[in-house]
């Protein structure tokens, strides 16, 4: 589980990626969120749907495995894949930058 430091820390990283990865024009429409659940950061896009439903969609899970981050995607049948080119890393900032670089992730 992440200690308190390391959440605070994680959540600052994560606001502040967010408030520029989402354009100006499209801040009322596309919301990207993260998730916590013990050691994994689970992160999504939610948008809006049909008769003014919104939907999240999953983009990427970033878990600590032994003092190392990993990148894992989410396949059509909502099983969690690790990212072979994505090599894990103690940083979690690297990984949210890796993650960003990737075009299979966003938008």
């Amino acid at each position: 589980m992440l200690d308190d430091f390391t959440k605070k820390r994680i959540e600052k990283l994560l606001e502040n990626y967010i408030d520029q990865k989402v354009p100006a024009h499209l801040k009322n429409d596309v919301k990207i969120l993260y998730k916590f659940r013990g050691n994994t950061v689970t992160l999504s896009q939610e948008r809006p749907g049909y008769m003014e439903r919104r939907f999240e969609y999953p983009i990427a899970q970033l878990r600590l495995e032994e003092t190392y981050w990993r990148v894992y995607w989410r396949d059509s049948k909502n099983k969690w894949h690790f990212v072979d080119d994505i090599v894990p890393d103690r940083h979690f900032e690297k990984q949210l930058m890796e993650i960003d670089s990737n075009d299979i992730f966003w938008f």
